[in-house]
């Protein structure tokens, strides 16, 4: 019951609810129809040996008004009444004896006791009021399914504004920080989103700033960053130069995979995810690696696939670029297919789980270049795509490899 949603969990209950009292109300009539049939059998046996004793001894008028008023019935007059009684209404019950006869028939209007005894012949109508227990059952039915109809309606009404959180909440999980939370009330939802709404416009504050110092940071230091690397190029000795435009590159290498982890993870960037040849991914890796063609290998059958090429050809670039220089021949093999693509080179084993390195700011040996952002740039966008990443050593070789199939 922890997993079911409100609406699921209500709806349960209701059902159960109302069966429970369609089945309490079949029970009660067909129970009262029987207690009713029972009750009329043993009624119409006491009026059926009354009449037929009581005819023996010839009684008088007043006698038999008598017996009329104590079983509540009246006498048909009528010879054609009596003879369509007998024609058309329904046989309900008969009773023989030595004194005579009692047949009960019923009409859609009254029930009807015929008595024949010697030198009589008696139709009497029964005039006892009908029991209405079914009717006023019925009734008490409709009103209980009108009530609980009616606390259905109005509990389902008040779900609705969750609802409508559910699907802004999900909005701004997706990354729209514009939603605003308005009109939801003073109850408890309306609380909630009022809330929330403080909380998003906080977020959307503090990623604001964020970006803004991101932005910032990553402008200024790109000039001092630039000027250095000038005046570095202007140094006689040969190795402090070789040292220091090494360090500056690493500075400006860096300040591009921020800018790159930034793109990547924000919520607000559209991702354009479109069918596209795996050539094309390739070429793009292989343009943004500069003069690094001889030493990949490309070893694959075009097919297509669905991604965002930009992206894509991004998390390829990090993967050959790590691949050439961890690899001992710097030269790594591309294969691929339409269930995985694997970025194969010669170097030894991960130290770690592959889950050490795709965290921000790690990074395997420090004697070569890279900072710890280029695996998390890769796991980041393959994320987007819902594509798994994985990692193996056969012995000779590191395979990186990214599975294609959800």
């Amino acid at each position: 019951m922890k997993n079911i949603s409100i609406t699921a969990f209500i709806n349960t209950i209701f059902i159960i609810a109302f069966m429970a009292i369609l089945t309490t109300f079949w029970l009660f009539i067909s129970w009262d129809k029987e207690r009713h049939v029972i009750y009329e059998k043993q009624r119409y046996t006491v009026m059926a040996d009354a009449f037929l004793s009581g005819l023996q001894f010839s009684p008088s008028k007043k006698q038999l008004d008598k017996l009329y008023r104590y079983f509540k019935v009246d006498s048909v007059k009528s010879q054609e009444d009596k003879l369509d009684i007998v024609n058309n209404a329904k046989l309900l019950y008969v009773k023989e004896s030595s004194f005579g006869r009692v047949r009960i028939f019923v009409t859609k209007k009254a029930k009807y006791i015929y008595v024949q005894n010697y030198g009589y012949n008696l139709m009497l109508k029964d005039k006892k009021p009908k029991k209405y227990n079914q009717e006023i059952a019925l009734f008490l039915l409709g009103l209980v399914s009108s009530i609980m109809v009616f606390i259905y309606v109005t509990l389902m009404g008040k779900l609705l504004p969750l609802r409508r959180l559910n699907r802004e909440v999900k909005a701004f999980g997706d990354g729209n920080l514009d939603i605003e939370l308005k009109n939801y009330g003073n109850d408890e939802i309306g609380k909630i989103a009022k809330s929330f709404d403080v909380a998003i416009k906080s977020i959307k504050q503090h990623i604001n700033s964020k970006n803004l110092f991101m932005r910032n940071m990553m402008h200024e230091l790109k000039t001092p960053i630039t000027k250095g690397r000038i005046v570095v190029e202007t140094l006689e000795d040969e190795e402090d130069r070789e040292i220091l435009i090494r360090a500056f590159d690493r500075m400006n290498e860096i300040i591009t995979e921020l800018a790159q982890v930034e793109k990547i993870t924000s919520k607000n960037v559209q991702h354009c995810i479109e069918r596209v040849k795996f050539s094309t991914i390739v070429r793009g890796a292989k343009s943004l690696l500069l003069d690094q063609d001889e030493s990949i290998i490309e070893d694959y059958e075009d097919f297509e696939i669905q991604a965002d090429v930009r992206l894509l050809t991004v998390a390829l670039k990090n993967l050959l670029d790590n691949g050439i220089k961890f690899s001992k021949n710097h030269k790594v093999t591309i294969k691929a297919d339409k269930q995985k693509i694997e970025i194969i080179s010669q170097s030894e084993a991960l130290k770690e789980p592959l889950e050490y390195y795709i965290e921000p700011f790690s990074q395997g040996e420090k004697k070569v270049h890279g900072y710890g952002l280029g695996l998390y740039i890769v796991k980041s966008i393959l994320d987007i795509h819902h594509y798994a990443f994985r990692y193996r050593h056969d012995g000779k070789n590191s395979i990186f490899s990214i599975l294609l199939k959800k």
